[in-house]
């Protein structure tokens, strides 16, 4: 039989599980908010990051553009400093365990729990008509989770029940079947830094505005672009370089969070760093100076990933392998406990 599940407390490492959704393109607040987090404390959990494509397809894609942002994504996160030594990054589809796990727990959970869900309750609302997967999408957001024994889920706020339809289930299932699923906890983390809109600070910057000129600092802005939308960032009519609570002020203080989340700096340093400016231009021109150089890299090295697709298949191979070697015998233990047969050689 195999070993008692293994919650965080026992094992070395405490386990971690992400879903990322490959739409749209990634901006400077997607990666000071979550991206350069994770690349930093990568080896400080044991870390599963995973493209969710089949989460995507709940709702009508386009088929070719979805293809390219799956691997468009996937670039952009290893060439931020994802590292596949240090942590797990695979996509969904790829590692089969999902979607039949997927399978496996719906026979366990209640339709009640799915249409209680306020995101299905919302995006139904909005279309005359909505797919099983749209009202099954938590379900398979379980499966996620529950196949690597995560012990957090770092998620928003939106995604928060979610979670605790994971953890509904991973229960419903230990009650039924025995100890098989650690119970998740959703985390709602600290972010490195709440970027908002440089040409609205009132609004989080957002690929839903990312039409809007000015608005975002896309990943792959060529380095000119990207100072043009730092230098028309709105600021106000002052000229001191402080950080400030003052909704009035919203724009330096947006502008001062990036160079912070940037540098790494405190913010006595970064005031202190400001001290003798001649008043915004300054201020914008050196925060667009960091951004620049700490992007730079990363757009060069997703550009020579996107030009050599051996090297990224490789890349997803390993974290597609990684995965699979975690997936593959929870699976074979849920089906196991749920009375079917399992392939000869499992452990079980």
């Amino acid at each position: 039989m195999a070993e008692q599940v293994k919650s965080g407390s026992q094992r070395s490492r405490k386990r971690v599980f992400s879903g990322i959704q490959p739409s749209g393109d990634m901006h400077l607040g997607n990666y000071l908010g979550a991206v350069k987090g994770w690349v930093q404390r990568q080896h400080e959990r044991e870390n599963f990051f995973c493209i969710v494509d089949l989460h995507a397809i709940t709702v009508p894609q386009k088929p070719d553009e979805l293809r390219e942002q799956t691997r468009s994504l996937a670039a952009m996160l290893f060439a931020a400093g994802l590292d596949p030594k240090l942590c797990t990054l695979f996509v969904q589809g790829h590692v089969a365990a999902h979607s039949e796990g997927a399978w496996l727990l719906n026979c366990v959970t209640p339709l009640g729990w799915l249409e209680r869900m306020t995101q299905y309750k919302d995006k139904s609302a909005k279309q005359e008509s909505v797919s099983t997967g749209l009202l099954d999408y938590p379900v398979l957001m379980a499966a996620d989770i529950l196949l690597y024994d995560a012990d957090e889920v770092p998620v928003g706020e939106d995604q928060k029940q979610h979670v605790e339809l994971a953890r509904d289930i991973a229960q419903r299932f230990n009650h039924l079947y025995g100890e098989t699923f650690v119970v998740p906890e959703p985390v709602i983390p600290d972010t490195g830094a709440r970027v908002m809109g440089l040409d609205n600070p009132t609004v989080k910057m957002s690929k839903t505005f990312a039409h809007i000129r000015g608005h975002v600092v896309r990943m792959l802005d060529e380095p000119k672009e990207m100072e043009r939308s730092i230098m028309r960032a709105v600021t106000d009519s002052g000229k001191e370089i402080r950080f400030s609570n003052d909704p009035e002020r919203a724009g330096v203080n947006n502008l001062l969070g990036i160079y912070k989340a940037v540098t790494g700096k405190s913010k006595q340093e970064c005031e202190n760093d400001f001290a003798d400016a001649r008043g915004y231009g300054d201020l914008k021109k050196r925060v667009a100076e960091v951004v620049v150089a700490e992007l730079t890299p990363i757009r060069e090295r997703y550009d020579e990933l996107m030009a050599d697709p051996a090297e990224l298949d490789r890349l997803l191979a390993i974290g597609a392998e990684q995965a699979a070697a975690v997936s593959a015998p929870k699976l074979n233990e849920i089906k196991h406990k749920m009375g079917l047969t399992v392939p000869t050689g499992s452990g079980l």
